[in-house]
């Protein structure tokens, strides 16, 4: 009879064994998401912090962007380290390790006298940083299986967005409503993130085998990539049964030799370069002069500047339906159809006057610029498989920063020139249709 009722449709019946271990894959998707929806705080404020650093030690917004490329180049260091550290060490350890660390180094930050004693901190916390992501992913990608990767990064990517609103409605609360100076936005935040740290440590387990179930298949998610995969196995003396065991070195070359991840690693860098520029400036603008009033004075610009990543957020959320859903895993569609959008939406925030009509754009371009997000990471553990996913997470995110660490005193520079703080969004547009000019060539 219970075998019988193991092959009716999914959510008919569902065995006691069946239904513990969807609960425990759910309760590991939501104890991870808790965790990260706090890890912003602690990278994603800086933005609020730069009108008051700028009064106090009189710094330009290029020298200013060097600061915030300091953390971004350190969080791609520690991506390419950290990623293979969740593969051979576990997720759980490293990502709360991460969340306590880089709680204490932003107190450190918070009681800088001057551009070094900022940056070099700042960059320090981005390597600690660098121990949330990849981490999460790794645990993730030993709980879910392949047929849906696209809804649980989804998710995960979605609480990452909800973590950049936190981060700004933090902030803004700080400034805004306690009238609290810059250091507090990198003191209160925070606190937050080592509560979710502690939080997922004692919640999270690493694998299905540790509370007694058996694992889905988390392996690689079609036949030509698998063949891919195996052809570099044999070039390394490692099985897909010993890649649990394999060393760093052989982790690290099977997926660099993997011609799409590094493909898609190149298209997310541009991707990322597009939200860090929001991410970062977006509020310098609207705390701007431009927007310092306005037109019917009912909404505060700093609030509406929250309207970015609200969208960001739900962006997530839908691109990675869309890509198990409508393109059947095909993800660059996915991906190549928000940037696409996201280019028009950040065109359409550049030539709209300043008035509340903003708002609509401002979340249209967080939704479409960071949506993709969660489809660049499902395509870790389709091209390379869960045992190699937190490598293969980490070496994505070191392009991925690399490349939005860039862009920041570039954008700073610009704004300088300009004068014109609205000149980041056709910056941004760029940024967009280059990722999506190379996504396309990720073709699985």
């Amino acid at each position: 009879m219970q075998l019988a009722n193991q092959g009716l449709r999914a959510g008919t019946y569902a065995p006691p064994l069946a239904q513990s271990f969807r609960r425990a894959q759910w309760r590991m998707l939501l104890a991870a998401m808790f965790c990260y929806f706090f890890f912003y705080t602690g990278r994603q404020t800086f933005g609020f912090a730069i009108p008051g650093l700028q009064k106090e030690f009189g710094l330009s917004k290029e020298v200013l962007g060097w600061a915030s490329a300091s953390l971004l180049w350190c969080y791609a260091i520690g991506q390419a380290i950290n990623g293979n550290l969740a593969d051979k060490f576990g997720g759980r350890r490293v990502m709360t390790a991460g969340a306590i660390l880089s709680c204490a180094a932003n107190w450190v930050v918070s009681f800088a006298v001057g551009f070094k004693s900022l940056a070099i901190p700042w960059g320090i916390n981005g390597y600690f940083q660098a121990l949330g992501w990849a981490p999460g992913s790794r645990l993730l990608s030993n709980w879910w299986g392949a047929g849906e990767r696209g809804k649980v990064f989804g998710c995960y990517t979605f609480a990452a967005g909800c973590a950049s609103v936190l981060s700004f409605v933090t902030s803004i609360i700080v400034v805004n409503v306690l009238h609290l100076d810059w250091r507090w936005i990198f003191r209160l935040p925070v606190l937050l993130m080592l509560v979710g740290g502690i939080a997922f440590y004692l919640i999270a387990r690493e694998r299905p085998e540790d509370l007694g179930f058996k694992s889905p298949d988390t392996g690689i998610a079609n036949a030509e990539d698998a063949k891919a995969a195996n052809a570099v196995n044999a070039s390394t003396g490692a099985s897909t049964q010993e890649t649990a065991e394999e060393s760093s070195w052989s982790r690290y070359k099977a997926v660099i030799s993997n011609p799409r991840l590094l493909i898609a690693a190149l298209s997310i860098g541009f991707q990322n370069a597009a939200r860090y520029g929001l991410i970062v400036w977006v509020p310098v603008h609207f705390l701007g002069k431009d927007w310092s009033k306005m037109a019917d004075g009912m909404i505060d610009p700093a609030w509406i500047s929250v309207a970015l990543p609200v969208g960001m957020a739900f962006g997530a959320l839908t691109n990675g339906w869309i890509s198990d859903r409508v393109f059947g895993s095909k993800r660059y569609k996915a991906i190549v159809l928000y940037m696409l959008l996201g280019a028009l939406a950040s065109v359409g925030m550049y030539l709209l006057p300043t008035s509340i009509g903003g708002l609509a754009l401002l979340f249209l371009a967080g939704f479409f610029v960071y949506g993709p997000a969660s489809s660049f990471w499902a395509l870790c553990p389709d091209l390379v498989g869960a045992k190699r996913s937190g490598t293969a997470t980490g070496v994505m995110n070191f392009f991925s920063y690399l490349l939005a660490g860039l862009g920041e005193p570039l954008i700073g520079r610009m704004l300088d020139h300009s004068g014109n703080t609205s000149m980041v969004f056709p910056i941004v547009a760029a940024s967009c249709l280059i990722s999506a000019g190379i996504a396309v060539f990720i073709r699985r």
